[in-house]
């Protein structure tokens, strides 16, 4: 295979997400050999790129946006950025991405993988954007060699859609989780202390913050001592984010702590008693699969994506999606439980990680697939 023939362009909307989510599948790509080349927005994560070995693309590009001259822009970004790389294959994550870079490289002739890893703010509210969203992948997933889905329900959403056909389609386990990086804590001493509940997210709305809040003012009435910690991006571009003025109103009720963003999330989720999701829909969530990595009991709605993290009354609880009732039910029972039937949920978190979730499974689903492509750049 000529060095052309060994060129992958990856494109997703943040650096941030490349450099969080996709180190693991880049590594494993530039241990096989294959020449990398990121396309995102430039973003303070941006080094990091090129700290792995790749050589970073920075792309301008309106993720919350709607113009379709700004969309159009961004469709001859991409067509001029890969009809000077020429790839084998470009892969392509978040509906930007996966929309206008996959339009752009059909037109090139270049093979296109795509991973659907959610659905999104446009599939959970619906209306005119919804539809719209739906014609544009229904158009640039025509082509695809593979769409990788991070559930069923996600993927037979597109497929009875006619959004894509299930010979296209294949599932994934999220983006994976690193085994060895994310592990339970040595710590032999039992935890002290309150109970503390943590949601690791963008702030967003969708992401069931507002339930989450709800559920901490109900449960307080039973558990008085409970802790309820928030952790993720603030001032996001998404119609759902929460105001930086809504959580500081609920720090300053004592309601909750904020507890900014970090890098390194794993200090947060060793020391939180239970991680919370209330989403109102997901691919896989990240936040879960690193807190279940870790031993981390999980409660979390009943809904794609989270329903596949979390096995009820085994690893955690279900609740009902939109409620904030049924979630602090959850949470009250959780906090009813001694120290030793909690720490067996976590056992048996981080056992369905172990035997689901591994990075690994990921990286080799993505290798199998791109390795198909290479005889056909040779024809």
């Amino acid at each position: 295979m000529s060095e052309a023939e060994k060129k992958i362009v990856i494109s997703i909307n943040t650096s941030w997400n490349v450099v969080n989510f996709r180190k693991g599948l880049i590594e494993a790509l530039r241990a096989r050999g294959y020449d990398v080349v990121v396309v995102a927005p430039r973003d303070e994560y941006s080094s990091a790129i090129t700290d792995m070995g790749c050589r970073y693309v920075d792309i301008e590009m309106d993720n919350s946006g709607t113009s379709p001259v700004r969309d159009l822009a961004l469709l001859w970004r991409y067509w001029r950025i890969l009809r000077r790389a020429k790839p084998l294959v470009f892969v392509g994550f978040t509906i930007k991405p996966n929309v206008f870079g996959s339009l752009a490289a059909n037109l090139n002739g270049i093979p296109v993988i795509n991973n659907i890893s959610g659905l999104g703010t446009v599939f959970v509210r619906g209306g005119l954007l919804q539809r719209i969203a739906k014609a544009l992948y229904r158009l640039a997933l025509a082509r695809s060699k593979v769409v990788f889905f991070q559930n069923d329900d996600d993927r037979m959403l597109f497929v009875d859609g006619r959004l894509v056909r299930k010979e296209q389609t294949a599932l994934l386990p999220g983006s994976g989780v690193d085994l060895v990086r994310f592990s339970p804590s040595s710590r032999k001493s039992p935890r002290s202390g309150p109970i503390v509940f943590l949601l690791v997210a963008r702030l967003l709305w969708d992401k069931g913050v507002g339930e989450f809040i709800e559920a901490a003012r109900l449960v307080r009435l039973k558990v008085p001592a409970a802790r309820f910690q928030l952790l993720g991006f603030l001032d996001v571009e998404n119609r759902t984010a929460v105001s930086r003025a809504q959580v500081e109103q609920w720090v300053e009720e004592g309601l909750v702590e904020y507890l900014g963003t970090t890098d390194d999330v794993r200090p947060f989720l060793d020391a939180a008693d239970c991680v919370v999701l209330p989403s109102y829909r997901e691919g896989t969530p990240r936040s879960l699969l690193e807190a279940a990595a870790m031993g981390r009991p999980l409660i979390s709605t009943n809904v794609p994506g989270c329903k596949e993290v979390v096995h009820h009354a085994v690893n955690g609880f279900l609740c009902k999606v939109r409620d904030a009732d049924d979630l602090a039910g959850s949470m009250i029972e959780f906090a009813a439980m001694n120290g030793a039937s909690r720490d067996r949920m976590g056992i048996e978190s981080r056992k369905k990680v172990e035997r689901q979730f591994s990075e690994t499974i990921v990286v080799e689903r993505y290798m199998r697939q791109i390795e198909k492509l290479a005889p056909l750049t040779r024809r």
